[in-house]
């Protein structure tokens, strides 16, 4: 969905790929939420050293071309906006023990994944994961009742494909899929259910052993890269 022009709030709406797989099925689209995004704003634009004053500090991000719908749902949506407290200053950060999850198929344990946010946030509605290929393995959410969970509002650029899984928790688990017969890589996205914001790490499960020591990094602490879905629609950290 996006606005026709910057100066009708007139707004055209073109359904995705996927949304047409669910508007053509029995259950149809069940339309429940939906997001705000700045993806094509630059903020840096923003001149309060205008000679014209005040009114013209923001003139150059007003003249930007707004958007058209875009059809793939994997582009859409990237800087959501979120709704913060007043007095936030800075958008809450999500960090993950592991900078990668790395294992063969025949590695019998599950690696625990425990996000956490920087300041205090997604304690009640927790975090949705997105393993962007359910064919590397299984992921499990828990600490966050069902309905917490059926709240938590999902968006389809979130789930980048049909191969995705999606699930809601306080905390995760992934378990590698001993049934693989070529090497896989996947993307493993953890989003703020209340803060918003991400982080992304690579997922690889090899069909022949790997070593204690590759498979130990993935169950150590580590610093991982952190992506905003801020209000600012600039910044990837």
């Amino acid at each position: 969905m996006g606005y026709l022009n910057n100066e009708t709030i007139t707004v055209e709406a073109t359904l995705t790929k996927r949304g047409r797989e669910l508007l053509a099925s029995e259950s149809g689209l069940n339309i429940t939420s939906f997001a705000l995004a700045d993806d094509e704003i630059d903020y840096s634009l923003y001149d309060p050293s205008h000679p014209g004053g005040t009114q013209y500090y923001d003139a150059a991000i007003r003249s930007m071309p707004i958007f058209e719908p875009l059809t793939d749902e994997t582009q859409a949506l990237k800087y959501k906006l979120v709704t913060l407290p007043p007095g936030t200053q800075y958008i809450p950060l999500i960090k993950l023990g592991q900078q990668s999850i790395t294992l063969d198929k025949n590695y019998n344990g599950v690696v625990s994944i425990s996000p956490t946010t920087d300041p205090v946030y997604n304690t009640t509605l927790g975090y949705t994961a997105v393993l962007s290929d359910r064919r590397v393995g299984t992921l499990t959410g828990s600490g966050v009742d069902g309905t917490a969970a059926s709240s938590s509002a999902l968006f389809l650029g979130d789930t980048s494909s049909e191969q995705a899984q999606t699930v809601v928790g306080l905390t995760f688990t992934f378990r590698p899929n001993s049934t693989i017969d070529k090497d896989r890589t996947a993307t493993l996205t953890i989003i703020g259910n209340e803060s918003g914001g991400s982080v992304t790490i690579p997922v690889r499960v090899f069909t022949d052993a790997i070593s204690e020591s590759g498979i130990s990094d993935s169950l150590q602490t580590g610093t991982t890269s952190v992506q905003l879905d801020n209000s600012s629609g600039s910044n990837n950290y």
